[in-house]
């Protein structure tokens, strides 16, 4: 099967069960709005080390959100469920709440679960925090702070996603590889219910789960390193590559992680020096969905 040219591999993406809450960042301006999304998303990448896999899903305009004001969806998981409400109380306490005009708001499909995270970072108000509604079906709870009142829903929801869908390309440089990752990552903003938790959406450092060094988790895979293809007899690397492009994406369904898987490979052909695209699995080891890249089309 090919691509504008570009052969994708007969191979499937595995994938895993994370537990995913979805929240409404507004504030006074889109910039703003995503500057206080980055941050509230930030050392979201991989579950391996990190206390959240946390990315933008999208960018929203005043008509979109509970306050008519700009403002960005972000999507928070977490591979234990008693994790999750812990990363909210945290991250939007600590890089919403701190946010000049910032406000949250959940935006959770059908939750499992809710968790009165408003209720708690209100007590920030001592005392001086009002709770309002419902307005908009929403309770809401007003806090006093330097920069204007924070507005934050009471409560909180948790429900099922997917994480791990990803895509493996291979680049004959640098430039082509970042180039065409930034478009997909972007294109990727318009499919809704989908993200990406690494750094820009991009990943550099491929890993396999496992590891020549007692208690490490994960290590580099090094069948896809161009640096080292010669000395790594099953390298997965063309002779004429030079750069390697991971993207991972999470969703909050099988089908929004395939079609932005599908997006993503759309998007990424267009540019030339694609030498190939495939995708990362370990044989159903590490998760219970295969998503299929021929399916994909």
């Amino acid at each position: 099967m090919r691509i504008n040219d570009v052969p994708i591999d007969d191979t499937f993406a595995e994938a895993f069960s994370m537990h995913m809450n979805r929240t409404i960042i507004t504030a006074c301006d889109e910039e703003w709005a995503r500057v206080t999304a980055q941050e509230a998303t930030g050392f979201g990448t991989s579950i391996i080390m990190s206390p959240a896999e946390a990315g933008i899903e999208s960018v929203l305009t005043p008509e979109e959100t509970p306050d008519g004001r700009p403002g960005a969806r972000v999507i928070f998981a977490t591979a234990k469920k008693s994790a999750l409400e812990e990363q909210l109380l945290a991250r939007i306490s600590q890089c919403v709440l701190t946010s000049p005009t910032a406000c949250a708001y959940d935006d959770t499909p059908n939750p499992k679960e809710t968790y009165p995270v408003g209720r708690k970072i209100a007590m920030f108000g001592d005392g001086f925090q009002v709770k309002k509604g419902p307005i908009g079906g929403r309770i809401l709870w007003l806090v006093p702070r330097m920069s204007g009142t924070f507005v934050i829903q009471e409560n909180f929801g948790r429900t099922k996603g997917v994480a791990g869908g990803n895509i493996i390309y291979f680049c004959r440089d640098s430039a082509v590889g970042m180039t065409s990752g930034r478009a997909a990552v972007a294109a990727i903003e318009h499919v809704e219910g989908a993200y990406t938790p690494f750094p820009g959406g991009l990943v550099g450092s491929g890993s396999k789960p496992s590891s020549q060094y007692k208690g490490l988790l994960a290590s580099t895979n090094e069948r896809y390193c161009p640096t080292i293809r010669t000395l790594v007899p099953e390298t997965e690397v063309p002779r004429d590559c030079n750069f390697v492009m991971e993207i991972v994406i999470n969703g909050l369904s099988e089908d929004a992680v395939r079609v932005a898987m599908r997006t993503a490979i759309e998007t990424v052909c267009q540019y030339p020096g694609i030498l190939r695209i495939t995708a990362g699995n370990f044989g159903g080891t590490l998760g219970k969905y295969r998503i299929p890249l021929h399916e994909l089309f």
